[in-house]
């Protein structure tokens, strides 16, 4: 039978979502809990897909895998997180056909981006995203591959201020090579004056204007959600979604001392007359 799971994972010591030789990667731990459990023998023969990949420093919270398993009753989240290391844990399955494929039967994906706003002019932001929508040549908003098409379609992107947050959610039919987080540095040099709108335009016409971007910091971007045509009828796992309640408490407890102890370590900026 065939199973697929939604993932979540931490991915800041991972270095990425795919499997790499001599590295820790989110495949990498999968592929040894489920042959150590013996749900699988190996990812070829059991036909293993996942909807996405996801550089190193990303996280997820809706990432979908799919494999072929003899046993479906033990490719269940409670079981597999008992294997899994605490940063990645399954929270939902669901028994799907035969021929799914997670990454090409996708028909979009969504992603969020946080960061934080306190010195970018939000409506700025806001206005400039609107530029982005519909179908584009996004080639000058990635790391291009030889060969493959630069023109995808923004479904949305909203903007919202949370504190002094800013989450901006992104849904395209799919991703290039550091889309989003090439689409936040650019929104984020429209929000702080650095740029304008009309450059914005110009950056989505590539055969006329050209300019590199370096992408926004791997650690603000998650990648929430993946949409199918047909909706899969996930079976929600509440002890394993309580697990990672407990989970993800531990790192917001963890970074929330260390913020503070960051702030701790700095010297205290002299009066300006003593500069």
């Amino acid at each position: 039978m065939r199973v697929a799971l939604k993932i979540a994972y931490v991915g800041s010591n991972y270095s990425g979502s795919q499997v790499q030789p001599q590295a820790p990667t989110i495949e990498g731990e999968l592929f040894k809990t489920l042959k150590e459990l013996e749900i699988i023998k190996d990812p070829k023969s059991a036909n293993f897909i996942s909807s996405g990949r996801t550089d190193a420093g990303v996280h997820a919270m809706g990432q979908v895998i799919a494999f072929d398993t003899d046993v479906p009753n033990l490719a269940i989240p409670r079981v597999i997180n008992s294997k899994l290391p605490g940063t990645i844990w399954a929270w939902a399955h669901s028994l799907v056909p035969d021929n799914f494929d997670p990454r090409r039967h996708a028909v979009s994906r969504s992603y969020r981006y946080i960061m934080c706003g306190e010195q970018y002019d939000i409506s700025k932001i806001r206005s400039a995203s609107k530029l982005l929508i519909g179908s584009h040549d996004f080639a000058n908003f990635c790391t291009t591959a030889p060969g493959r098409t630069t023109v995808r379609t923004v479904e949305r992107i909203d903007v919202r201020v949370s504190g002094n947050l800013t989450r901006i959610d992104v849904e395209a039919n799919s991703f290039l090579w550091n889309m989003v987080r090439k689409i936040v540095t650019a929104l984020m040099m429209v929000g702080s004056g650095v740029r304008d709108e009309e450059w914005l335009e110009q950056m989505l016409d590539p055969d006329s204007y050209e300019e590199g971007l370096e992408p926004a910091h791997a650690y603000g971007l998650v990648f929430m959600d993946v949409h199918y045509p047909i909706p899969i009828e996930w079976i929600e796992d509440g002890y394993a979604i309580r697990r990672a309640h407990e989970r993800v408490h531990d790192h917001l407890v963890r970074y929330r001392v260390m913020a503070d102890v960051l702030e701790h370590l700095l010297p205290i900026i002299p009066p300006s007359d003593e500069l």
